[in-house]
């Protein structure tokens, strides 16, 4: 009995990195699901960005970047898997595209120096905000370009309202890896 409980369920790493990143994706999409208009900012809140940070924080930065490309590359295909069921190459044109964009630079980011957290959740959780905060940093950005504001008024639309929401899923993020780190290297 006991040989049977040691025995190992992942058989090949490079079907589980497949599933993995197929799994994020999808996670993604869901995440863009869970969507609170606000009344004063074109960008909604929703849960994407903390898939974005889960998925590359366990799966590192060359799956996590795969997993945010293959993401917006279903999206601008033509599955309504956007915010707002939203789909195509047009939505890239929208208010929410510097975000999506900021998704890519986060996962490569998060996954390049989420290493160096080690066993320390406070640094943990400072790399996966500021990573965070990059990604809100592009949705400025491309806000700027969009609608030609000052950067007072597109901080109060694109980023200000996102920091507390943030900091929770971050924190989130940063216990789940550091209670499941381990075991992720095995699969990953």
């Amino acid at each position: 009995m006991e040989a049977i409980l040691k025995k190992e369920i992942i058989l090949n790493k490079t079907a589980c990195r497949v599933i993995g990143v197929f799994f994020f994706v999808i996670l993604t999409a869901l995440g863009a699901f869970v969507r609170i208009p606000l009344p004063f900012t074109p960008v909604p809140i929703t849960l994407q960005t903390f898939f974005v940070l889960l998925g590359a924080a366990f799966m590192g930065s060359n799956l996590g970047t795969v997993t945010q490309l293959s993401y917006i590359i279903l999206g601008v295909s033509g599955l309504p898997i956007f915010s707002g069921t939203g789909s195509g190459l047009f939505y890239l044109l929208g208010p929410t595209a510097g975000y999506l964009f900021g998704f890519i630079l986060a996962a490569f980011l998060v996954g390049k120096f989420i290493k160096y957290s080690r066993d320390n959740l406070f640094l943990t959780w400072v790399i996966l905000f500021s990573c965070d905060l990059i990604l809100l940093a592009c949705g400025v950005i491309w806000l700027r370009v969009l609608f030609n504001e000052p950067l007072s008024i597109l901080l109060a639309i694109g980023f200000m309202p996102f920091i507390l929401g943030d900091l929770a899923k971050a924190l989130i993020v940063s216990i789940l890896y550091q209670k499941l780190k381990t075991r992720l290297k095995e699969i990953f």
